[in-house]
């Protein structure tokens, strides 16, 4: 009986996972410039590609077939790879630190808190940066009229979902990490899927095959659900995309 009141505080995390919360926006206090940092990076690339090269491209198709501008095609997919960045950044390399440097769960776990406390914490505080970083980028497309449907407004929840997949991941991944070197690693399966997942252009410039393994990135599902919010291109695709 014993046992089964403290597996699931082990496994799940209780209510006193907010205080990892807590700690974080404490530590953050005095160093939001670090948070803001990075909004800018989907900022930079929507106004140097979307809007540089934007201008010679033109229309592009979008999910639905209809023609719409590059700035439109590409703002959401920026938006899916903010929340994804914001996320995969606080729960590989900060949650690396604070594992097996700064010691801070160390500390942690002298207290009250489980291990399952402090997985869910940090992985709520991953979807909190990822979170702000989707909700900033969101007002940039807004002020820019970079939607066409009131769906958008969905847009914020699928990205908080995209940051919730990518950091869950993230810190599953961490947590077998031996040393700095292997966060190479993490940037070798980032960065293509950045690139490749439909980001910057459709998917079908790509050869079939090659167009079937882009489909199955988790990127690319999150790409082409706020994509298609940000359109009104509503489908049953959407909820694959979802699960």
């Amino acid at each position: 009986m014993t046992a089964l009141r403290i597996a699931p505080a082990f496994t799940m995390g209780s209510r006193r996972s907010a205080r990892l919360i807590e700690r974080n926006l404490y530590v953050y206090k005095h160093g939001w410039m670090i948070l803001l940092s990075g909004f800018f990076e989907p900022l930079f690339y929507l106004l140097g590609i979307g809007f540089g090269l934007g201008a010679l491209i033109g229309t592009i198709p979008g999910p639905d077939g209809q023609l719409i501008s590059y700035q439109l095609f590409i703002a959401p997919a920026l938006l899916a790879s903010a929340a994804m960045n914001g996320a995969i950044n606080e729960s590989t390399f900060n949650f690396y630190f604070k594992l097996n440097y700064n010691k801070t769960f160390t500390s942690i776990l002298s207290t009250p808190l489980s291990p399952g406390d402090v997985a869910l914490g940090e992985l709520g505080w991953a979807l909190i940066r990822g979170g702000l970083y989707a909700v900033g980028f969101m007002g940039v497309m807004v002020v820019l009229g970079l939607f066409i449907s009131p769906w958008v407004i969905l847009a914020i929840p699928a990205a908080l979902l995209v940051g919730f997949a990518f950091g869950a991941v993230g810190m599953a991944a961490t947590s077998f990490m031996r040393s700095w070197q292997d966060f190479d690693l993490v940037q070798l399966v980032v960065l293509p899927m950045f690139l490749f997942s439909g980001t910057f252009y459709p998917i079908d410039a790509y050869p079939e095959a090659l167009q079937l393994f882009v489909r199955i990135t988790p990127l690319y599902q999150g790409v082409d659900l706020i994509r298609s919010l940000t359109i009104g291109a509503i489908s049953p695709i959407l909820l694959v995309h979802v699960v």
